[in-house]
């Protein structure tokens, strides 16, 4: 009887939109009401919905597996699988943006997808390339999401802040605000609150609080670094109709009143968890060698019988599994990589360490090596448009000290399941010669690119600044050659 009530209502919906249109005009609306309506009751595997949000347009993601609902992880989210589900769902794709760091709440689910590949051309996320399904280490603070669009009533908001590939449309904090950090168990821990114009403290709303907003919140307090971001309501506190929703930092602002807020959503937390720090004076601080990276960078042609264990851990493009899959004799096609040198220095105060403990740290039979991190570095190619045109990824199976300055004794090793990690005055090294220390470029045509190589590319392991963390290049190629020039050392 319900579904029935539905289908009437749903062709309400149609008749009350479409008496105006045109013929064609109403063929299409009704399609699109349909496909958003009435293909989401059935429970197929693969099917998605969007929860969180302020209505069907956004949240963040769940897809259904085995007849159970879960959460997909933000691990190498970006706007190519936003706009895969917003097209899923029926949304206009070019609006599409992609949400991490649980933005519309912390993940109230098991996570089924983690590490999702996509080309693009999928037209279900389902399709695409990940790590299986529930193979995750992800926690509840790291769910993704996606905006497909802006509802009519919903005013425009009145500034935009911005990063490489998301955008949000948010309004600045008051210049004149106060911070303090409430009920820690020592001073450097605490729920955030914010004192107002009316001089009441209220809280912050945890979701999409990241390391990002706590740095800053560390810093205008002097307290030092961001040791730790918490969506949480260990530290206590009310939610009231003045708490601060979407609170958004670039990462390198001076004072937290630099930042920004969503203050249409003002007092409406949807996961009820407040916004908390741990603050810290010791620190790392990675620092990508730029000069290495031009010294080294060379162009190297590979079958891909040689590449099948980096094909494991996706660091080719996507058109080289099609190969694989379509061509019996795959193995004797050949790509076309740009290798280079990336070493990376520990500048800070405290050694560098992977996010997740030892004993979840999983094993690549392959390469015969434990993964620490799931994402180390990244490393993207851009056009004259700034769409990026051929990626890489590595997985850092191997965090280490290759190198120390003077008087500094080497501590980390990964030799015999050791513990891994990047000493202070130390350096890891992956030489050219290591497998995904590539960009796949075989698709790419002989011109003039942008080039940038990031380490700790989502923030997810607390440094002194992300400033230093990422080299952004000139790609000069032709046909047979090819030179990475004028780098400079900016933020991921």
């Amino acid at each position: 009887m319900r579904t029935m009530w539905l289908r009437f209502a749903v062709l309400a919906v149609v008749v009350c939109v479409l008496v105006a249109d045109s013929p064609e005009e109403i063929k299409k609306k009704r399609a699109l009401l349909v496909k958003k309506h009435l293909k989401r009751l059935k429970k197929i595997d693969g099917g998605i919905k969007l929860v969180g949000g302020r209505g069907e347009f956004e949240g963040n993601v769940e897809i259904l597996h085995e007849g159970s609902w879960g959460a997909i992880c933000d691990d190498e989210w970006d706007v190519t699988e936003a706009k895969i589900i917003c097209r899923q769902l029926g949304y206009p794709e070019k609006k599409a943006q992609p949400t991490v760091n649980s933005y519309f709440g912390p993940a109230k689910r098991r996570f089924w997808m983690d590490n999702i590949y996509c080309d693009g051309t999928e037209e279900e996320i389902s399709t695409c390339r990940f790590d299986g399904w529930g193979q995750s280490d992800c926690n509840p603070e790291e769910a993704a999401g996606v905006i497909c669009a802006e509802p009519e009533d919903i005013p425009q908001k009145q500034e935009t802040l911005s990063n490489m590939e998301t955008k949000y449309k948010l309004t600045r904090l008051p210049s004149d605000l106060k911070i303090r950090l409430k009920n820690g168990r020592i001073p450097t821990e605490g729920r955030v609150e914010i004192k107002n114009r009316k001089g009441k403290w209220v809280t912050v709303c945890g979701d999409g609080w990241s390391l990002l907003e706590a740095l800053i919140v560390c810093k205008t307090l002097g307290l030092g670094y961001a040791n730790d971001a918490m969506q949480t309501d260990y530290f206590g506190g009310n939610l009231t109709r003045g708490t601060f929703v979407g609170v958004k930092c670039i990462g390198n602002e001076t004072d937290f009143n630099e930042c920004y807020y969503n203050q249409q959503l003002t007092g409406h937390c949807k996961s009820r968890d407040l916004a908390a720090v741990s603050c810290t004076n010791s620190m790392p601080d990675l620092i990508i060698d730029h000069m290495e990276l031009m010294q080294s960078a060379h162009l190297e042609d590979r079958p891909m019988f040689f590449l099948q264990c980096a094909m494991e851990e996706n660091c080719v493009a996507s058109t080289a599994y099609e190969i694989q899959r379509e061509n019996a004799g795959w193995h004797l096609e050949t790509r076309r990589l740009l290798k280079f040198t990336a070493k990376i220095f520990n500048a800070g105060t405290a050694d560098f360490r992977p996010v997740i403990p030892k004993n979840l740290w999983e094993w690549h039979m392959c390469h015969m090596h434990y993964h620490s991190m799931e994402v180390f570095a990244t490393f993207d190619i851009f056009n004259s448009k700034g769409e990026r045109v051929a990626e890489g990824h590595k997985a850092s199976f191997c965090l280490e000290d290759n190198q120390c300055l003077p008087g500094v004794e080497p501590r980390f090793a990964c030799a015999n399941y050791g513990d891994q990690g990047i000493s202070v005055n130390c350096s890891d090294i992956y030489k050219y010669t290591v497998d995904c220390q590539w960009v796949d470029i075989t698709d790419l045509d002989p011109g003039h690119y942008r080039m940038k190589v990031a380490v700790n590319p989502e923030y997810k392991v607390p440094e002194m600044t992300f400033e230093n963390n990422a080299a952004y290049c000139d790609f000069y190629y032709e046909e047979t050659f090819g030179s990475v020039r004028n780098c400079v050392v900016r933020r991921p």
